[in-house]
C-alpha cells in the first residue's frame, strides 16, 4: 500500500493540522532525509524485489520471541514488489516501504523523513488502515506518537501498529511505522508487535 498516491486525504490533513505546532546501535549508515530520498528514487516506480534499508525480519522476529518463519515479500500478494519509494518535494517528504511476512501474515515496514516534524502525520492515511482507528482515535495516536522519545515503540490500542521516532542526520524527523496484519487484526501480540518494532528500529539507527 502506498502512501502519497492518496494525497492530502481527510486523515492526514486533520493530523498535520493539529500538529503543525509541536515539536518533535546496529552500525547502519546514519539516517538522512538526503540519503532516504535518494533511496526512494533509486526504486523507480516498479518498486524492487529486495528492501534497500538494513531490515533483517528473520532476526527481527526471533527477538520479538516470535515461533514463525519470516521472509520478504508478501505471502498473499506474491506478485507485488517488496519495495517501493515515493518522494514528494513540496513537503519535502521521503518515504520507503518494505513487505515482509511472519508466518502467513504481512508485515509492512514504512521509513518516513520529512525536512520538519512530524514525520508519522505523513503516515497517518497507512496508519489509519493498518490499525483501523478511527479519525479521532488518529489523531490522539499521531499526536502520542510524535511527542514520544526517538526509539521508544508508540503501539496503538489494538496493538497491530508500533510508531517509532527514529533519529535523523541533520534537520528534519524521521519515523518507523510497522503494522502486521490489516485492520487491527494479527496472530501476533502487542507485546511481540512491540519488540519486532524495537528490534528493526536498532537494525536501521
Amino acid at each position: 500500500m502506498r502512501l502519497l498516491r492518496y494525497g492530502a486525504t481527510i486523515a492526514s490533513v486533520a493530523v498535520i493540522a493539529l500538529l503543525a505546532g509541536c515539536e518533535s546501535g546496529s552500525g547502519a549508515a546514519p539516517l538522512s532525509l538526503s540519503g532516504l530520498t535518494k533511496t526512494a528514487e533509486s526504486l523507480g516506480t516498479k518498486g524492487a524485489g529486495t528492501c534497500p534499508l538494513p531490515y533483517d525480519i528473520a532476526k527481527a522476529t526471533k527477538a520479538a520471541g516470535v515461533d514463525a518463519s519470516a521472509g520478504t515479500g508478501s505471502v498473499k500478494d506474491a506478485d507485488e514488489p517488496v519495495a517501493t519509494g515515493e518522494v514528494r518535494s513540496d513537503n519535502p517528504v521521503a518515504l520507503v516501504s518494505c513487505t515482509f511476512h511472519i508466518g502467513e501474515e504481512s508485515v509492512h515496514v514504512h521509513t518516513a523523513a520529512t525536512d520538519k516534524p512530524q514525520a508519522n502525520a505523513q503516515l497517518a492515511p497507512l496508519i489509519q488502515y493498518l490499525a483501523g482507528l478511527s479519525l479521532n482515535d488518529l489523531i490522539a495516536y499521531t499526536k502520542k506518537a510524535g511527542e514520544a522519545k526517538a526509539g521508544e515503540p508508540v503501539l496503538t490500542d489494538g496493538g497491530t501498529v508500533a510508531v517509532v521516532r527514529l533519529k535523523l542526520d541533520g534537520e528534519g524527523d524521521a519515523t518507523l511505522l510497522v503494522g502486521v496484519g490489516e485492520s487491527g487484526h494479527s496472530a501476533l501480540s502487542r507485546d511481540q508487535v512491540g519488540k519486532l518494532a524495537k528490534a528493526l528500529t536498532a537494525q536501521v539507527q
